[in-house]
């Protein structure tokens, strides 16, 4: 004869709060299982965009597939961060200033897709900027256009070339208004030198020239990329500083790539191409005009016509060539830049 010993009310309640320990235990190490890390590896302007935007994507992609993502960035100089990525920094993706910094890292091995630039549209620019002034209130310099900048008594804040790829925009603005205004390379270099003697300090990225004007008060008026200004005028209420738009300027075009080597060992391929196709979605376009990027979808570039006034800008492949010639005419060691440089010190 079997004999079975009821459970008290007590065991029972432990019993059923064990299962319930375990189920959680379960289910906290299934959401673990499925979490994934993204590392944005960006350049210096867009630490503000991208954290609006990480957060937007997170969402979209939980409610899309259930998965829990984290992403983190990392900002910097765009050169200085490709050289990081080339070092071996994991990112599994880059959003860099230009399209010579993400060829840059196929320089050793190759770490990601010789056709990158054609996997997504717009030649994998999601957004635009340009290349404007700032200055101090009231512009008592009165600092107009790129040959004002060149006066005696004006000191310029613009970062250096070498590791800042908005610097590089910014060299390339200045050669293109020199050259469309004197009519020749060697005009436009004896403009540049001339420009570059007049800056005290090469910061190593945008980040740190606007700082050096806005928070160190040094210089007359910073070289900056058009969202990079709109910000500081946003911070500063818009009562220390203005904007001046010169008479020409250049489309400045960042980029933004997988890192195959990266997405292959992690396993991260699908969640880190949809993060960057999704920066063409409508939300995503959205958020880029709110941060004073120019967005590439026309119709909604359309409704933010007020904050991007029209400006005439020339390419760097309709006017220099394309970025494989200008890397190597301007930048590379031993190149144009480091020539004015070496002339100027």
């Amino acid at each position: 004869m079997r004999y079975q010993v009821k459970k008290s009310p007590i065991v029972r309640k432990q019993y059923w709060l064990s299962i319930s320990l375990i189920l959680f235990a379960i289910c906290t190490f299934m959401g673990q299982a499925y979490s994934v890390e993204l590392l944005n590896v960006s350049y210096d302007p867009t630490r503000e965009f991208y954290k609006t935007y990480n957060q937007t994507f997170i969402e979209y992609w939980q409610q899309q597939t259930g998965e829990t993502l984290t992403i983190k960035n990392s900002h910097g100089g765009s050169g200085k961060q490709a050289r990081s990525v080339i070092d071996g920094l994991q990112a599994d993706v880059v959003t860099l200033a230009l399209a010579s910094d993400i060829d840059a890292l196929n320089r050793y091995q190759t770490n990601i897709s010789p056709e990158w630039q054609s996997r997504l549209p717009n030649n994998s620019a999601p957004y635009n900027s340009t290349i404007v002034f700032l200055v101090r209130k009231g512009n008592p310099k009165q600092i107009h256009d790129w040959s004002d900048l060149i006066k005696d008594d004006i000191e310029v804040i613009t970062p250096n070339p070498k590791t800042s790829g908005g610097a590089r925009w910014n060299f390339l603005a200045a050669w293109a208004y020199a050259r469309s205004t004197y009519g020749n390379d060697e005009q436009a270099r004896t403009f540049v030198t001339k420009l570059y003697q007049h800056v005290p300090v090469l910061d190593t990225g945008a980040r740190g020239a606007t700082i050096s004007f806005v928070q160190r008060g040094l210089g007359d008026v910073l070289i900056a990329w058009e969202n990079e200004a709109y910000l500081a005028l946003k911070e500063q209420g818009g009562d220390q500083l203005e904007i001046i738009m010169p008479s020409l300027s250049i489309l400045a075009e960042p980029t933004v790539a997988l890192v195959d080597k990266v997405v292959d060992s992690k396993g991260t391929r699908k969640q880190a191409q949809a993060y960057l196709e999704y920066l063409y979605s409508e939300p995503a376009q959205h958020i880029i005009a709110q941060h004073f990027y120019r967005p590439v979808n026309p119709e909604i570039l359309k409704q933010y016509a007020k904050q991007f006034p029209e400006i005439k800008l020339v390419t760097v492949n309709d006017f220099f060539g394309g970025w494989q010639k200008v890397q190597k005419a301007f930048f590379s060691d031993g190149a144009i830049f480091d020539a004015i440089y070496a002339e100027i010190n």
